[in-house]
């Protein structure tokens, strides 16, 4: 067998034994998060300024999921998911992605394609122009699903002020 082929075995191993816990076969509820427990409905705003194509499509995939999760979603009222891209975050955000070479630029391809969907899935998507100036991105190129905020700061504190929870991507 070949070096690939125990690779390809141990992921399927894996998957398997994910698929097949305990944890997964348990219904989402608010039981799996004490947490949850009496909330009304998540808001949350995630503040973003994490330059990596492939750490940003991992670390998404963990976003998503707060928005997507079956006991968020079981909440009496729908989350409101904002998220808000400052410093060396805002490159990603760009189309003109020729600083990224080989799989950091499919990563960052994929993570547009990311931000295209949650975007229809209703999260709020907000770049800091002061940091799309200061990083030197052209505000032509940046990804039409992508809304504009003079101050990346003032739209986080503004949502903390409406209640959201604040998570820090750094």
């Amino acid at each position: 067998m070949t070096p690939s082929s125990h690779r390809l075995i141990n992921r399927l191993i894996i998957v398997a034994v994910l698929l097949l816990s305990p944890w997964a076969l348990t219904p989402a509820s608010a039981e799996n998060y004490p947490a949850l427990s009496g909330v009304k409905g998540l808001d949350t705003v995630f503040d973003v300024s994490l330059a990596n194509p492939s750490m940003a499509n991992i670390v998404f995939k963990a976003v998503r999921g707060v928005h997507d999760d079956p006991a968020v979603a079981a909440l009496p009222a729908p989350p409101r998911t904002a998220i808000v891209f400052h410093g060396g975050a805002v490159k990603l955000l760009s189309t003109d992605l020729s600083e990224f070479k080989g799989k950091e630029r499919t990563e960052a391809e994929k993570f547009a394609a990311t931000l295209k969907q949650m975007k229809e899935d209703g999260i709020i998507l907000e770049v800091c122009m002061y940091a799309v100036k200061v990083v030197g991105v052209d505000p032509s190129t940046l990804l039409p699903e992508i809304d504009r905020v003079g101050n990346g700061f003032i739209s986080v504190a503004g949502y903390q002020a409406q209640g959201y929870g604040v998570v820090r991507i750094p």
